[in-house]
């Protein structure tokens, strides 16, 4: 290059003496030539290959059509490439239109992305961007000879400078004296070149007295200083932009495998990973996962920074740098240890665990806990979970402001240690300026991998727990795709058995045993038995659902299976019934006739696409159950497994159902269908029965096959046939009008339109498209918290903790400014013979300001911890409170998750979330404080660059608040599906595989999940694009800070210069810092929002009443009188019930029957205070129950609800939550519901745990729990709704006789689906419509042949 220069004729490619060591640096006219002119064009040349390469690899995105910008690209390219090159260039590109010249390449390059798709190119910008950067140069030179050029000022002077010759003032030479005798006779033009060259020379010879450093190269480093912290931040976002981006691919992959996982679990597998622990893999430890893509490279990054730091700090101090590693090294196992403990008391979230576990069970029980008055039992176990959970916490808060505050005095105890043992190891070290500050910025530098490796190792433990906790579910048996073999459908036998043993669990003891049956296609097979026999067994066998023992199972053909308990997905009636089908118009409507569903269609707002709610919240028992066989009947498989589907309608019912549906003329007559039943009228019409006693097959055959036999099948027959209806071919004339189908359950969901204001969604029940829930209408036009929930969560906390918290953050900020700018004093003391004295003094000050500031910084962080879980502990209680006390019509709007949200999610925000972004918020606020003082004192003039750095700091900090406060409740709407659908899978995941959709719900799932990643994907987008803004800002302020420096080098001293410049590095990242914070805090207190929200939801009347004078014993006969009682579920409805007036005596017996949707269960919800009254009153024992309290009122009478629910505990807490009952109370309740024997079989017998939901014991079972917990309370009056629809015949008898028996003294109501079970009652109440319609003893209303009438011949009882 040199010999290039020599022969061009040019300077040498390099000199100092020009570019560096002078008051005005330029480059060499061979490096400009040359250098600044090829490093363009070998970039272009060299990159071009591989990104052409890159193109031709990538996906195509289609051709971009030509656009006028890129023809003027292509146009303004070529007309450059024709343009004469350096000589230089020409040497090697003798041709100007060279595919190789650089102009030609980029147009090529310009159209190559437009046919790869590609809108930008990241190779031409760089390219163009260095272009113009090494152009910059020599214009700089051009602009300088054109200013240069000898001409004299008078030429372009205007006529007043020419008339008062101003235009001589400006080349005048300032504090000189020219003795122009001496030029008079020179040319103009070499006058004024005189001039100029002594101006410049009188110039330098004072920037030579000022100093012996040119000002330029404090500039320049100040610039460097400035695009070097761009630089940095520019490339650590990108870092963590597709950081994050791995970290979300890894994430969703992880939640698509659980979710797949999900539908493989056997049952064994099954009861061991509850739904919450699926919900929190797939919440806490993706995320977990997430976190540690993020962090992983701070692993190996964050020791080599540390190293760096250190040598430069031995560079600087010598030795005395060792003294900061032996600081490190005592900081971190300090560290080490107190996030040892903080482990060992994550019992925390065992608390939360269990307290999450019982409140979803609440939530789904609520019914029951308010039948029995049981809220207040169930409010002291939630208190005891919850201070177990706080007093974990606070503990850990405790040891994490030890860990925050000697973490965040790391800085002051190296820096403390470092300059301790250098001044102290010789007297001759001396602590100037440079030393000081340049220690201090290595040590800040310091700071971050400091904190960053804790962190990274933290997040790496924790993946490893999470992924150790994903491989055990992932490792979890599933189901064997041979425990049935599937074949094609064919005529002959359809399924078959032969020596099948199937159990439960791989180690367990079989459930089945010995089961030999043959199944031809198109029979119809009843399969009878007591509780517990193996009825539901057999089904799940026949679905591969049991592990095979020995034996096989084989189908032919398509399956259908409908459940005992029905499985209803959140989503409109007709998808429900399609199930993923395609609709065909005349076969839906077939099956919705014959389903008994048309009625229903009509009194729903939507008809067919009316939403059903979670669970099928918006439907009674009888309409899941119908909608269940609907989906089942529509799929037109070759196999039906039905589940005693029959027991949850009422009877006329199931006979229309049975005659349409399942018996040999309806739908499904050439299908083979294998039902589980209890109704004995329907076997005589059953090609096969099986008989099951004790898991294996007693008898099998015929009807008439078994009843000639006389075995136990026979006996059944006779001692039931007459308490069943006959089954006989009655006519049935108005069997249309016998299903008027309307909701039957306790509360009519569908008519409880309520508009719940807050952050989280409108529910909207009468819109006109009929859905229960619209899809979260957010209120995004109110996203702003309103400064009400700040003030709410202040006053909870208290004035005392907020004033505690605010000086002691203003005294830490104060030690902290004290300490630095003692440093800056020390810095400044001038040397007295090469030595400073006083080092002790100096250090003893130091210290102290330095160990009052950590000392204050504990006492902050502890105050905000503690004020932070007053204010949680008051804002639970608060909510739990509101919750319980809410009326029943507020559960069934709100779905159950909404709820566990609050509890869970939202209070986990109060409790941690807002105190740390306090905490936080607080310290870099006061910090910023800090530093603007300290700028402020150095360089004054700095106030003119903060006040619009200022505006536009705070107009990117509303923006960005805004913005994220948006984006995060679009993450959070989608992320609510995803445990939803989560949730609907795992519960209907045996219906999910009997009927092979598992794809279409895996589909499904993945449209959720993707699609809460493209709200989150913005989101942390935003933090990207913030922190980018702002380290800008901050940027802007190091430079001006140091610009200022440079240009009061004179004033200011060394000490204040290397306060302000180390200081204003840190703004930084306190400014993306603060805005993070204060978006957490905005965002989380967004929780309290939604805590307080359920403060304003309708509330029941009080519990109790002081000064009550109901009598202890009331009440003592049990006489209830309804006098014009009206009922309505909300104002404006019609009347659910209305002019109700009867008086049932004490010891009566009342059985009150109707059609669907008569008011039966309306009843019960009266006397119970479930609603109140809309008029009239019910007077019991003559006390008018709406002037007593509700606990006082539902705590002295007694109901066996329809569906059996338990909570997770013992038997015993099941039976009497309050522990009240002695043993031998329990022990003989227990025996009275026919269930001792069972209970002493169990290890644990009273302490037997009860699983979720009392999943661990069968149906009957769980009914019979009920009657014993009807039979502990000892109540005069007792109400049964339909108690034995779920048991066997057997079973129904010993508990109608129990009842008889046990409560002979009582006044019993009950709410009867079964005819039977009411004949010998004293009196029947006939319901219809609202009101009662006829009222008299059964013999009576058979008489007079009226509705009752009506109804037993329907039911084959008359």
């Amino acid at each position: 290059m040199e010999e290039l220069c020599s022969v061009s004729g040019l300077d040498p490619l390099w000199d100092w003496n020009l570019t560096w060591y002078t008051s005005r640096p330029d480059l060499t006219q061979c490096f400009q030539h040359t250098v600044l002119v090829w490093f363009p064009c070998v970039y272009l040349w060299t990159c071009s290959p591989l990104y052409l390469l890159y193109l031709q690899l990538r996906q195509h995105r289609g051709v971009i059509p030509l656009s006028k910008l890129c023809c003027s690209k292509t146009l303004l390219g070529l007309i450059n490439s024709y343009l004469p090159l350096p000589s230089c260039l020409l040497l090697y590109l003798p041709l100007p239109l060279s595919p190789l010249h650089p102009q030609v390449l980029a147009v090529v390059i310009i159209q190559v992305d437009r046919m790869k798709g590609s809108r930008s190119s990241i190779l031409l910008f760089l390219f163009w961007t260095l272009l113009v950067l090494c152009s910059l140069v020599p214009l700089k030179v051009n602009i300088e000879q054109i200013i240069d050029q000898n001409q004299c000022p008078e030429a372009d002077a205007s006529f007043l400078s020419k008339f008062f010759f101003f235009w001589f003032s400006s080349n005048k030479p300032a504090g000189s004296i020219v003795v122009m005798e001496t030029v008079q006779n020179a040319p103009s033009s070499l006058t004024f070149d005189l001039m100029k060259q002594s101006a410049a020379n009188a110039t330098n010879n004072n920037d030579c007295m000022i100093a012996n450093a040119e000002m330029w190269k404090g500039f320049l480093f100040a610039t460097f200083l400035f695009l070097l912290s761009c630089l940095q931040s520019l490339f650590h976002h990108h870092y963590m932009f597709h950081c994050f981006t791995v970290g979300m691919r890894l994430k969703t992959a992880v939640m698509g495998l659980v979710y797949r996982k999900c539908l493989l679990l056997s049952n064994s597998a099954r009861r061991q990973c509850t739904l919450g622990e699926i919900i929190n893999l797939v919440s806490a430890d993706t995320q977990k996962l997430m976190d540690f893509v993020v962090y992983l490279n701070c692993l190996w990054v964050t020791p080599i920074e540390i190293t760096l730091c250190f040598y430069f700090l031995w560079q600087l101090l010598g030795p005395a740098a060792l003294a900061g590693i032996i600081t490190v090294i005592l900081i971190f196992p300090l560290n080490g240890f107190i996030a040892k403990v903080r482990s060992k008391l994550q019992v925390q979230m065992k608390f939360m665990d269990s307290r999450i576990k019982l409140m979803n069970e609440i939530l789904n029980g609520m019914k029951i806990l308010k039948f029995y008055a049981w809220e207040e039992a169930f409010l002291r176990r939630v208190g005891v979970l919850r201070d177990g959970e706080l007093d974990a916490l606070k503990r850990s808060q405790i040891l994490h402001s030890v860990s925050l505050a000697s973490f965040n005095s790391s800085s002051f105890l190296i820096a403390l240690s470092v300059f301790g043992v250098y001044v102290l190891m010789d007297e001759r070290n001396v602590l100037d300026a440079q030393k000081i500050f340049v220690s201090v910025a290595l040590i800040n530098i310091l700071k971050t991998p400091l904190s960053q490796l804790p962190f990274a190792m933290s997040t790496t433990m924790q993946a490893v727990v999470s992924l150790r906790r994903l491989g055990n579910f992932l490792y979890q048996d599933e189901l064997k795709p041979d425990n049935v073999e599937r074949l094609p459908h064919s005529t002959g036998v359809a399924s078959q058995t032969p020596g099948g043993s199937f159990s439960w669990t791989n180690d367990g003891l079989p459930c089945l045993q010995r089961i030999n049956m043959k199944v031809k296609t198109g029979f119809l097979v009843a399969v009878v038995g007591h509780v517990g026999s193996g009825k539901s067994s057999l089904l799940s066998a026949m679905l591969g659902e049991m592990e095979r023992r020995s034996g096989f199972i084989s189908i032919k053909g398509s399956v259908a299976y409908i459940p005992q308990q029905a499985w209803i997905q959140n989503t409109s009636l007709k998808d429900n019934i399609l199930f993923g089908g395609e609709r065909k118009e005349s076969w839906y409507h077939r099956v919705l006739e014959a389903c008994a569903l048309l009625p229903d269609l009509d009194i729903l707002p939507a008809g067919d696409s009316t939403e059903i709610g979670e669970k099928g919240l918006n439907l009674s028992g009888g309409q899941k159950q119908r909608v269940s066989l609907a989906r089942a009947v529509y799929r037109r498989s070759d196999v039906y497994l039905l589940d005693d589907p029959l027991s949850a309608v009422d009877a006329h019912v199931g006979q229309h159902i049975f005659d349409r549906v399942i018996g040999p003329r309806g739908l499904l007559k050439d299908k083979t269908r294998v039902l589980v039943t209890h109704g004995l009228s329907f076997l005589s019409k059953a090609d096969l029965i099986l008989v099951m006693e004790e898991g294996h097959v007693s008898e099998m055959g015929s009807y008439m096959e078994l009843m000639e036999r006389r075995g136990a099948f026979a006996k059944l027959i006779h001692t039931f046939s007459g308490n069943q209806r006959r089954g006989s071919s009655t006519p049935r004339d108005k069997s249309e009008k016998s299903v008027e189908c309307l909701s039957e359950d306790l509360i009519h969901f569908d008519l409880f339109p309520v508009l719940l204001d807050g952050a989280e969604c409108k529910k909207l029940f009468t819109n006109p498209l009929g859905f229960l829930t619209e899809v979260c209408v957010c209120m995004f036009s109110s996203c702003q918290v309103k400064l009400q929930m700040y003030r709410e969560y202040f006053r909870t906390v208290g004035l005392t903790f907020i004033m505690t918290i605010i000086f002691l953050c203003a005294f830490q900020q104060a030690a902290s400014l004290a300490y630095n700018y003692w440093l800056s004093l020390w810095a400044d003391e001038p040397t007295v013979n090469g030595t400073q004295s006083d080092h002790g003094l100096k250090l003893s000050v130091f210290a102290a300001l330095g160990f009052t500031q950590g000392m204050a910084m504990f006492g902050t962080t502890l105050a905000i911890a503690l004020g932070g879980i007053v204010a949680s502990r008051h804002l639970h209680a608060d909510l739990l409170n509101s919750v319980l006390r809410s009326q029943m019509s507020f559960f069934e709007v709100t779905p159950s998750g909404n709820l566990l949200n609050r509890f869970s999610k939202e209070i986990d925000a109060i409790d941690c979330m807002i105190p740390d972004g306090l905490k936080m918020m607080l310290g870099y606020l006061f910090k910023l404080l800090e530093i603007c003082i300290i700028l402020l004192l150095a360089t004054p003039f700095t106030g003119l660059v903060l006040l619009p750095l200022t505006c536009v700091y705070i107009l990117i900090q509303s923006f960005y608040v805004a913005s994220s406060c948006q984006l995060r409740r679009l993450e959070a709407v989608s992320r609510s599906p995803i445990y939803s659908h989560f949730n609907e899978t795992v519960q209907g995941a045996s219906v999910i595989r009997a009927f092979g959709e598992q794809r279409r719900f895996i589909l499904h799932a993945d449209h959720r999940i993707d699609s809460n990643q493209e709200a989150y994907f913005p989101r942390f987008i935003a933090t990207r694009w913030l922190a980018v803004n702002l380290e800008f800002l901050g940027n802007v302020l190091v430079l001006a800070a140091a610009i200022l420096s440079v240009r009061g080098r004179d004033e200011l001293s060394p000490g204040i210069v290397g306060l302000a410049v180390t200081h204003s590095l840190q703004v930084t990242g306190i400014l993306s810092w603060i805005v993070r914070s204060w978006t957490d805090v905005e965002n989380n207190i967004v929780s309290v929002e939604r805590v307080k929200e359920y403060d304003s939801t309708p509330k029941e009347a009080a519990w109790t009443l002081e000064g009550s004078l109901l009598p202890a014993e009331w009440p003592t006969t049990g006489n209830i009188q309804f006098e014009d009682f009206g009922l309505q579920y909300r104002k404006g409805l019609d009347w659910a019930l209305n002019d109700i007036t009867i008086s049932i005596q004490d010891r009566e017996k009342v059985g009150i029957v109707g059609r669907t949707g008569a008011g039966k269960s309306s009843l019960a919800l009266g006397i119970f205070r479930i609603l109140e009254a809309a008029k009239g009153r019910i007077i019991i024992d003559g006390i008018n129950i709406a002037d007593i309290g509700l606990h006082d009122l539902r705590s002295r009478i007694t109901i066996i609800p329809q569906d059996p629910v338990l909570f997770s505990g013992s038997l015993r807490m099941n039976l009497d939550p309050f522990d009240t009952s002695s043993d031998e109370d329990l022990w003989k309740a227990l025996e009275l519901a026919h269930l001792s024997s069972f209970v002493s079989a169990l290890p644990q017998k009273l302490n037997h745990h009860c699983c979720e939901g009392g999943e661990n014991l069968s149906l009957g079972q769980r009914q019979l729990l009920c009657l014993a917990r009807a039979l502990l309370r000892k109540t005069r009056i007792l109400l049964l709704d339909e108690a034995t629809a779920a048991v066997d015949l057997k079973t129904d008898q010993l508990i109608q006789s129990t009842i008889r028996a046990q409560f002979d003294g009582c006044t019993i109501l009950t709410i009867a689906h079964r005819l039977n079970t009411i004949m010998d009652y004293t009196r029947v109440v006939v319901m219809d419509r609202g009101s009662i319609a006829e009222t008299d003893s059964p013999p009576q209303l058979l008489h007079l042949q009226g509705h009752f009438y009506q109804m037993c011949v329907e039911a084959g009882l008359a």
